[in-house]
């Protein structure tokens, strides 16, 4: 195999285009080189899913907070390293609450290294949150939190991403779990999703 080194490649003469090889030729882009794009290319790296990692809970997890006091979800959290300082992250969780009787609803956050990064405003005294339980009050029920939210984290260090849930009053509430007194209802699953948009 040769080797043609070169610092620049300019067209020929008044020629205002280069062309790459014919088709059906392969072009290898080695591990660890990155292509940095300063133009406009079309059909070439941006808006593309670079990568995409995922981490998924099976078992269930029970909670007794107080209010205002988040706590890990184990099993809800992951790391990604963005390849370029300009990627965006695009973040999903689905996630499965239950409560007990007339407990107050439980909620959940979206972290990024350890700080939380999309959640409500302030209004009074009510807890803020990135996904609520849901609406109503009542006997045993459960609720899917689940959110989407493109994170602009500016980084090409590896990245935490994980949920935290909270409560009240130190009511107890629980995770793919959808009703604690029936037998019947089975068991549940919850996923959190990164994914890197090439800019």
């Amino acid at each position: 195999m040769s080797t043609l080194e070169v610092n620049k490649i300019t067209p020929q003469g008044v020629a205002t285009e280069v062309t790459l090889g014919d088709s059906g030729d392969t072009f290898t882009i080695p591990s660890g080189v990155t292509l940095t794009n300063n133009g406009t290319a079309s059909g070439f790296g941006g808006g593309k899913i670079g990568q995409v990692i995922q981490a998924i809970k099976t078992n269930s997890q029970t909670f007794t907070l107080a209010t205002g006091t988040l706590s890990d979800v184990s099993g809800l959290s992951l790391n990604i390293t963005p390849s370029s300082i300009t990627s965006k992250i695009l973040v999903e969780y689905r996630m499965h609450l239950g409560r007990q009787g007339t407990n107050p609803v439980p909620y959940s956050c979206l972290l990024r290294d350890g700080s939380i990064i999309f959640r409500g405003d302030s209004v009074g005294s009510r807890q803020r949150a990135t996904a609520t339980y849901g609406s109503g009050v009542g006997t045993e029920t459960n609720a899917i939190n689940t959110q989407i939210f493109l994170d602009s984290p500016s980084s090409t260090s590896s990245l935490t991403y994980k949920i935290q849930v909270g409560g009240f009053a130190s009511r107890t509430f629980y995770v793919n779990i959808p009703d604690v007194n029936s037998s019947a209802m089975p068991t549940a699953t919850s996923t959190i999703t990164a994914m890197e948009v090439l800019a």
